[in-house]
């Protein structure tokens, strides 16, 4: 989808992301087709094999993906209002899900949280930190993280854009969020990125954290 490159000039995460969905963008490949699908069934199976009940999300985006989940209650959280306008639009006759603007969490929590192609868009390392610390300090037991976790693929991507960052975002968990998280699972990608083919493979896997020995 063609988009207004003068409209999409980056300066921040946040504003890249709004004015994407403002001149009618989606939430990208990795939302849409077997990818998407992909996802569902290792989430939709997490939540059931853990009797999940409550699932809350930072990075919600268009609302494609969610379309395909099966979750009891279902908080999702973004930066783009035009996102969230796109979802509360699509779901607006099902009461299980309510969505609301990223800076307006104020401490709510859920059973799992889920951090989903996001992290390697966070570009600006103070809103990495305070997006990862959000991400631990809602969940009540399960985070699971689906994103790349190599820094070497930002010079091996010939690809790569402004608004994204390659992160080893697992050293970062292990030097800044204490016990007792812990890596519990690991899921990855039944498509892995392949260059020839970047709108259905993905350099993403699965990070399942529990808190304790759930």
């Amino acid at each position: 989808m063609s988009h207004n490159k003068e409209a999409l000039a980056f300066a921040s995460s946040a504003q890249y992301w709004d004015d994407r969905y403002r001149l009618q963008g989606n939430s990208g490949a990795g939302s849409y087709g077997r990818l998407a699908a992909f996802k569902a069934e290792v989430l939709n199976h997490f939540v059931d094999a853990h009797a999940v009940q409550s699932v809350m999300e930072f990075g919600c985006g268009d609302g494609n993906q969610l379309s395909l989940a099966r979750y009891p209650r279902y908080i999702g959280y973004d930066v783009a209002e035009h996102a969230l306008a796109r979802c509360r639009a699509r779901f607006a006759d099902d009461a299980s899900k309510t969505f609301f603007p990223a800076q307006s969490w104020q401490g709510e929590t859920a059973e799992l949280v889920l951090s989903l192609d996001v992290i390697y868009h966070l570009v600006e390392d103070a809103v990495f930190e305070l997006y990862m610390t959000t991400l631990f300090a809602a969940a009540e037991r399960y985070v699971v993280i689906y994103a790349s976790n190599d820094e070497r693929l930002n010079s091996l991507l010939a690809s790569h854009v402004k608004h994204v960052r390659h992160r080893k975002f697992t050293d970062w968990i292990v030097a800044n969020i204490a016990a007792p998280w812990q890596l519990k699972g690991f899921v990855p990608n039944r498509y892995p990125f392949d260059r020839r083919d970047q709108t259905q493979t993905s350099f993403a896997d699965f990070y399942l954290f529990s808190k304790g020995n759930q």
